[in-house]
């Protein structure tokens, strides 16, 4: 493992995030390579969209509990999440999954537990990966830093 692979960013929760429901809380989780933003109803995962790639070709790995799962955006090489996994394989093997895991390692343990067992379970579905869209898109609250308000 290389230096820079052992010093993968954690990821930092962002502050004054736009909350309009008072049932759930919306959070946001940021490093160089994610943005990971969650719902959560009665302290539980309710939904996320784990967004990587973010200053290249940005893709999303999106869960609700009403929904399932989806992944927007298309890289011209397929790499997604996920996609270098081969039956039997540990879910470290693959590298954004893995590179995920550690950055994941200062979220809140109920949360950090809850997204893996859903990236586990995505994984092991053998996932084609096949985009909805070919380019993700943000929702309006998932911008750069808001205004305090």
């Amino acid at each position: 493992m290389e230096d820079n692979e052992r010093r993968i960013a954690v990821l930092r929760e962002i502050s004054e995030v736009t909350q309009d429901d008072p049932a759930s809380q919306r959070r946001w989780f940021h490093d160089d390579y994610f943005d990971l933003f969650v719902l959560q109803t009665g302290g539980e995962l309710a939904a996320f969209q784990l967004c990587y790639g973010i200053h290249s070709n940005e893709q999303a790995l999106v869960w609700s509990r009403a929904k399932g799962y989806f992944h927007d955006g298309a890289t011209p090489s397929g790499e997604f999440i996920g996609a270098r996994l081969a039956p039997g394989d540990p879910l470290e093997a693959d590298p954004i999954i893995s590179r995920f895991e550690r950055a994941a390692e200062g979220l809140p343990e109920e949360l950090q537990r809850a997204l893996l067992d859903r990236l586990r379970e995505y994984a092991l579905q053998n996932a084609e990966g096949a985009a909805r869209r070919k380019r993700f898109r943000r929702a309006a609250w998932q911008g750069a830093k808001q205004d305090k308000k």
